[in-house]
């Protein structure tokens, strides 16, 4: 009810100054509140980066399929395209003569830049998340200087996360942008906190470089979204907020919504059609192929595809085992993957299953009469300790798993010791009769979203040793990008960052260009590894 927010007492009342201030921060020119040249965090390591001398680069045989409307730059969106493989068609970087450069966003609040897209003329779109709502950037690769930007109205979760004092609230939110992606006219199309689609080109012009809406559609009316923010204190109806938007097979806008819905939106005519999903709840992104939509919830795994009005429909559904409680390390009480789509025949996910998840992987066309849809259920990691929240990494037959159990986020982590960490490769075998472990790595991943350089069999992660002997706390943490060789899972490749939370790429994505220029999301921006020049 109304009265519910006056209830929060002293809670509200110390919050007020944060909001305002927040306030008077989105207020400030663009110039005053964001470094435009490349400056290194605190903390910026001077340790050399480690190459294994002995390892060979070899190419990954895989692919995925080009898909109408996505952009073949390389990466499209924050898996890298229509299949969520997490693989990018590249080298990456190679040898010991790397060097690590950052480029900060905002100066005492910090943005955090989580997803990377690569347009076709190589710049850069970045999404950067803040307290004060997320920001589009366009940067020039080789200065990292920021060329345009475009601000999103503040997250709801954003608001609600400063007057209760709890950061977890905003990072269990995956709406409000960060599931964009980038077209095949470099034009970049996401919902924003406002359940508004938007289309956005660029344009050059005397001026430099701008963002220009091209158009944009409103779902208010097709969400409820009646969401306790800045500008609604008391709000008592029910609050939905759309996490992604894809482009479908037909042409029309898939979007997905946390709290169930799933919708068209024909851009041409501006109809919307949708259904529900009762009582499920959807935090992840949506795998395309051109003869479904794959949508995962916290109870199932989704095929759809929509009739000619529009209007989604389900194609097969298969139930996963949920388990009997969130764990650490995951969004919510549901698989923590995007579903994975591998070659022409498979789809990839993971449970939430007590004790130990479960890979999961299922054929997703149509079946014959008896065939049964599941290949294989691999048991992950340690019993109690085991939770992944990132997406699968999908090429050839093989799937790569982080765990990420133990890790909440930046703000609330206390025992890093918790991270207990693992990566594992799994092969389906070809004659579909299960799956096979091929190998496994002690690793510690916390959180980053990993990616494959498929030309060079290197997959990238982010990783972390204690400073100071082991001292708890954060901000005693030596983060850095590691390697791990596709083919044995043997650390081939170390790349130090720097110290503290500055460097924590906390569920941020890593992203690598064609040219083999790496970049990582960092608390306070953005980091690059590329060639020595």
């Amino acid at each position: 009810m109304r009265r519910q927010g006056l209830r929060r007492g002293c809670g509200v009342l110390l919050a007020v100054p944060i909001v305002l201030l927040l306030g008077l921060w989105a207020l400030l020119p663009v110039a005053e509140r964001e470094f435009v040249d490349a400056r290194p965090f605190d903390g910026a390591s001077l340790t050399p980066s480690t190459w294994d001398a002995a390892f060979v680069p070899r190419r990954v045989e895989g692919f995925t399929a080009p898909y109408p409307g996505l952009s073949d730059a390389g990466s499209a969106t924050i898996h890298g395209d229509a299949w969520q493989s997490d693989v990018h068609v590249s080298q990456g970087p190679l040898g010991p003569n790397l060097e690590v450069r950052s480029r900060r966003s905002g100066n005492w609040l910090p943005r955090q830049c989580s997803t990377f897209l690569f347009r076709s003329d190589g710049k850069l779109v970045a999404m950067c998340g803040g307290l004060t709502g997320f920001r589009i950037v366009l940067i020039d690769p080789a200065s990292l200087q920021m060329l345009a930007s475009y601000d999103l109205p503040s997250r709801p979760s954003s608001f609600q996360a400063a007057i209760n004092l709890d950061m977890g609230i905003m990072f269990a939110d995956s709406s409000g942008g960060a599931y964009l992606f980038l077209d095949d006219r470099d034009r970049v199309i996401f919902a924003d906190s406002r359940n508004r689609v938007q289309r956005l080109a660029t344009r050059q012009d005397k001026g430099g470089w701008r963002f220009a809406l091209e158009n944009s559609w409103d779902l208010t009316g097709h969400v409820p979204h009646d969401c306790q923010n800045y500008d609604n204190w008391f709000a008592d109806g029910p609050c939905d907020m759309i996490t992604t938007v894809m482009p479908g097979p037909d042409g029309r806008y898939w979007w997905t919504t946390r709290y169930g819905l799933i919708g068209t939106l024909d851009p041409a005519s501006g109809v919307v059609r949708k259904v529900r999903l009762p009582g499920e709840e959807i935090q992840n992104a949506v795998a395309m192929d051109g003869a479904a939509v794959y949508v995962i919830s916290d109870h199932a795994q989704y095929a759809m595809e929509a009739d000619g009005k529009g209007v989604p429909g389900v194609t097969w559904r298969w139930t996963y085992d949920r388990g009997s409680a969130r764990k650490v390390g995951s969004i919510n009480q549901g698989s923590g993957t995007t579903p994975t789509l591998i070659g022409n025949r498979w789809i990839a996910f993971s449970d939430n299953a007590d004790g130990r998840i479960n890979a999961v992987i299922l054929k997703r066309g149509m079946l014959e009469r008896g065939e049964d849809r599941l290949v294989c259920k691999v048991p992950l990691f340690e019993d109690g300790a085991s939770a992944t929240d990132n997406s699968m990494i999908g090429w050839g037959r093989s799937i790569i798993v982080e765990n990420n159990a133990g890790y909440s986020n930046q703000v609330s982590q206390k025992d890093w010791k918790a991270i207990r960490g693992g990566v594992v490769r799994i092969d389906i075998r070809a004659d579909e009769s299960g799956c096979d472990t091929v190998w496994t790595a002690p690793l510690v991943v916390p959180s980053v979203v990993p990616k494959l350089a498929s030309e060079s069999g290197v997959i990238w992660f982010t990783s972390f040793v204690e400073a100071g002997g082991g001292e708890q706390g954060g901000g005693h943490q030596d983060w850095a990008l590691v390697g791990l060789d596709f083919a044995t899972g043997r650390e081939v490749a170390r790349v130090p960052t720097g110290r503290g939370a500055s460097w924590n790429n906390n569920w941020g994505s890593i992203a690598i260009a064609r040219d083999g220029t790496l970049y990582q999301a960092g608390n306070r921006g953005l980091i690059q590894v590329r060639q020595r020049k």
